[in-house]
């Protein structure tokens, strides 16, 4: 449980527990739109699904720490990986103007429309998404992979190297005319993504998102409060993956008891194992919450997000493989919550940015441009 919580935010704790143990109660058998109904169902009615959405639209425009604490708690209890637990998220189209306001953020918000986030190009791109203006339209080509959601959006919010002004976010419809979708995937977590060309595709300028020339920096906007979102659920199922070894060695203690009269919890190399996994989950977790309160301080904390996400999937992965060897053989069947856990984890390490690469990043923030406090 985090400390100094004020009455405000202790109530927001209160809630993602009581949301979390509902969550974990559904039964394993629903089918998969049935599950995301009921997930759904129980997120509106506890009032944590608009957390991620605007007042302006019926959300309540949670901050960093909230969100951090509800995203922890569910983590805690494994559930936090459910579909539809928070609303859509404005994301890169907030506080855009019409056309785009009424014509894509509205439909939605009100989950009429869906998106896709492109950032990155494949790695033997000739160069990066670009585009040349044409009288009222851009002309944009390249290739877009990994497109988050990208194989059922109506959208692509993509990064966009605009001749003559700059990196720009442009909202890209996928049934434009070449606009191409190359490649539906999975990965080892469980999310899906999409691949995409872009030959000679007309777009309208409006379609410009924020300011032209600035487009990276309301990505980077996106990416960061996504790092901060992987960053909590991390911390919360190391609380899991924790908890579980707990009881798995209580267990064998109770029936050793039985056996011999003897009923120490542990050998001394398992109390080890597992004083180290609780040192390393504290540190990930501390880093965590001192950096939600920093975002909502309004702070530049760009270097404290990668750091906290860098130290969240990192202790989860080495958290969660000593789990699984001291709990043994049955952690290692398909479908055990570890098993589960341990490959959505391998994939988040590289997600949004791999650990050696924000550590290099890190280090240039400090380096080259004098910012930074880590």
């Amino acid at each position: 449980m985090p400390d100094f919580l004020d009455t405000e935010h202790t109530e927001v704790l209160h809630t993602a527990e009581r949301l979390g143990d509902e969550l974990a109660a559904l039964p394993a058998r629903l089918e998969a739109g049935d599950l995301g109904a009921a997930v759904r169902q129980a997120s509106m009615a506890a009032g944590v699904f608009g957390m991620t959405q605007p007042a302006a639209f019926g959300g309540t425009e949670a901050g960093m720490l909230a969100l951090t604490i509800v995203r922890d708690t569910l983590g805690s209890r494994n559930v936090s990986d459910l579909p539809g637990i928070f609303g859509p998220s404005p994301g890169v189209l907030a506080d855009v103007r019409d056309p785009l306001r009424s014509q894509f953020l509205l439909p939605y918000l009100a989950g009429e429309l869906r998106s896709g986030f492109g950032f990155t190009e494949p790695a033997d791109a000739p160069r990066h998404t670009w585009a040349v203006r044409d009288g009222d339209d851009l002309v944009i080509n390249g290739q877009k992979s990994y497109v988050t959601g990208g194989g059922d959006a109506d959208f692509i919010n993509a990064l966009v190297e605009v001749s003559g002004t700059g990196p720009a976010m442009v909202l890209i419809e996928t049934d434009r005319p070449g606009v191409v979708l190359t490649q539906r995937f999975g990965t080892l977590d469980g999310s899906h993504h999409a691949a995409f060309t872009f030959s000679d595709v007309r777009v309208p300028a409006t379609h410009v998102i924020g300011e032209a020339g600035r487009g990276l920096g309301r990505a980077l906007d996106q990416i960061s409060a996504t790092r901060m979102a992987i960053a909590a659920d991390c911390v919360g199922q190391c609380r899991f993956a924790i908890e579980f070894v707990e009881r798995t060695l209580s267990e064998r203690a109770a029936r050793s008891g039985e056996a011999s009269g003897a009923a120490r919890i542990g050998t001394d190399v398992e109390r080890v194992a597992l004083g180290d996994m609780r040192i390393a989950a504290y540190a990930a977790r501390s880093a965590l919450y001192r950096t939600a309160r920093l975002v909502d301080a309004g702070e530049n904390a760009v270097n404290e997000v990668m750091a906290a996400k860098s130290l969240a999937t990192e202790t989860l992965s080495r958290v969660c493989d000593d789990a699984i060897q001291l709990v043994g053989g049955t952690a290692l069947v398909d479908g055990h919550p570890l098993v589960e856990i341990l490959r959505r984890v391998r994939a988040l390490r590289l997600a949004e940015g791999p650990t050696e690469v924000l550590a290099a990043n890190v280090a240039r923030g400090r380096l080259d441009l004098g910012l930074g406090r880590i």
